[in-house]
């Protein structure tokens, strides 16, 4: 029977594993004290494991989930990177697309900011997506490394929420055509190349002329990003299920601006002043840097790709904020 659903898998499944560290085929469940569930009762079939690489925590991380997972008789698959640090004798290793396209859920062990890379390729594929807490805060992250398979087997079995978070694209023209392009989860930010220097561009939404401005930049978040930078800039905190993006500007010139919250199917335009002399940037989760030149334009908007996050029934997410952001402590 093992060797019969091995096959299947490297027929399904096509990935090049290192003959150092892995060895593609299933561990002998009886050497595990984990309770199998039947395969017949699995509410997903295969499952993703992401995690920081040479990160010692998510490194042990994942490899409580790999061996409960395979002894479960689920089908695993580790993305590389983070397999290259891990020593497991039996592992299918695969890209973060080959989780995307292989799999029914993805597992993030890390921080929010792993979580934001991981999510901004997963987004793209009809795939659930959970993490696991291995950074500092945590908005993104449900799960506790050290009480993990209990809530982890509920959600296997289907005991779960289900949220969609849209994310969007920033899109750079040059004299109209299309220059650069990537994704946010979080927020996209236009900046200057250098700390606290000031640009000029104006901000058209949907066509209609908003204002001009004067200042560091300009942060246009989601709800997922609303408790991220754009908090930190003063910016407002948006529950996730709301269809609004916010404009938060960054040290204004003028004392008058204050951070607009639009609807989240606007079109945002921003162009940029010829007048300008610095390097312009537009960053997307503090990650990706696209390049800007004066007189460019940067259309921001909802990307057509959305995030299917999964949370164990006992989430909320005003708990997750009095939690995070220590609201509600003693004041004396």
């Amino acid at each position: 029977m093992i060797q019969a659903s091995f096959a299947k898998i490297l027929t399904k499944v096509n990935f090049t594993t290192s003959q150092k560290s892995a060895k593609l085929s299933y561990i002998d469940k009886t050497s595990l004290n984990l309770k199998v569930h039947p395969l017949m009762t699995q509410h997903y079939k295969t499952v993703g494991l992401i995690g920081k690489p040479n990160h010692e925590g998510a490194s042990a991380t994942i490899k409580i989930l790999n061996d409960y997972l395979l002894a479960s008789e689920y089908q695993v698959i580790i993305e590389s990177t983070v397999a290259q640090s891990l020593d497991l004798e039996k592992m299918t290793i695969g890209s973060l697309t080959d989780i995307g396209k292989q799999a029914d859920l993805a597992i993030v062990i890390g921080g929010d900011g792993y979580m934001l890379g991981a999510a901004r390729v997963l987004a793209c594929f009809d795939i659930g997506v959970i993490g696991v807490n291995r950074g500092n805060l945590g908005f993104l992250t449900d799960l506790c490394p050290n009480d993990i398979l209990v809530p982890l087997k509920e959600i296997l079995a289907g005991n779960s929420r289900s949220e969609q978070r849209f994310i969007i694209e920033a899109e750079v023209y040059r004299h109209g055509k299309l220059k650069s392009s990537n994704s946010a989860v979080n927020e996209a930010v236009l900046h200057a190349g250098k700390v606290a220097s000031m640009i000029e561009f104006e901000v058209h939404i949907d066509g209609s002329f908003m204002f001009s401005q004067r200042s560091d930049g300009l942060i246009v978040s989601t709800p997922t990003g609303s408790t991220a930078y754009s908090m930190s800039a003063g910016g407002p905190i948006l529950t996730p299920n709301l269809n609004a993006l916010s404009l938060v500007p960054m040290f204004p010139h003028t004392l008058t601006s204050r951070p607009i919250v639009v609807d989240g199917n606007s079109e945002i335009k921003l162009i940029l002043s010829n007048d300008n002399h610095e390097n312009l940037q537009v960053s997307c989760d503090g990650h990706v840097i696209l390049s800007v030149m004066p007189g460019d334009e940067v259309i921001i908007k909802k990307s057509e790709c959305s995030i299917r996050l999964i949370h164990p029934l006992t989430h909320d997410y005003f708990n997750v904020l009095r939690s995070k952001l220590s609201w509600g402590n003693k004041l004396y």
